[in-house]
């Protein structure tokens, strides 16, 4: 006749706790994944977002095959972001956007009539003093506007982190002229309007240049 034999009494709890520690280890693991799942795979309501569908240039005009629509947390969606595809399609980029980028309303221009759409925005045209420089200009280019030296003016920064909203057509340029002072084709910049005003009025008394940034 087979007798059991005594458990040692160190052994008698362990399967119990060993179980608690797994249960315990299960929930930290569970809590983890969870943590660091997308929001839609959470649960978590997201809005509707338009972001790039791809990596876009700055100055390209937006088509419908340049967009897309995710739904992103409110937490991380930027002010100034739409679920309007049509909103942001035939508007100019001020600046390049990743894939997957939001578009908010600070990074477009309108292609068509080149500005911001901000009622305290101004574009301004600009003749820039060498036509050289203005054949490196590309819209959504960030430029410094400046005053150039002449008698009795020292060179000034008119403006600072001005948009190219768009460069007149270079075959505007006249053939016989070249190098430096050669006047270059109209360039548009859209700028803050207190400031848009100064550039204007310095424009017809100063040769006008830019520093790109």
């Amino acid at each position: 006749m087979l007798h059991h034999l005594p458990v040692p009494r160190r052994l008698q709890g362990r399967p119990a706790r060993l179980l608690r520690r797994w249960l315990a280890l299960s929930l930290l693991l569970s809590g983890l994944i969870t943590l660091f799942l997308p929001a839609s795979a959470r649960g978590t309501p997201g809005t509707a977002t338009v972001v790039s569908a791809r990596d876009l240039p700055a100055g390209s005009v937006l088509r419908a095959e340049d967009v897309s629509l995710v739904d992103l947390p409110d937490d991380v969606r930027p002010q100034g972001a739409t679920g309007l595809p049509s909103s942001v399609e035939g508007r100019m980029l001020v600046g390049a956007a990743r894939a997957g980028e939001p578009l908010t309303d600070v990074r477009l221009l309108d292609a068509g009539i080149p500005g911001s759409g901000d009622p305290e925005s101004s574009t301004v045209p600009v003749r820039l003093a060498d036509a050289g420089v203005a054949e490196l200009l590309r819209p959504g280019r960030r430029v410094d506007v400046v005053a150039a030296t002449e008698a009795g003016h020292e060179a000034s920064v008119l403006a600072s982190a001005a948009v190219v909203a768009a460069v007149g057509d270079q075959g505007t340029r006249d053939p016989k002229a070249s190098g430096a002072g050669s006047k270059g084709p109209l360039v548009l910049l859209s700028l803050p309007s207190a400031i848009a005003t100064r550039v204007a009025a310095t424009s017809l008394e100063r040769s006008i240049t830019v520093t790109l940034r």
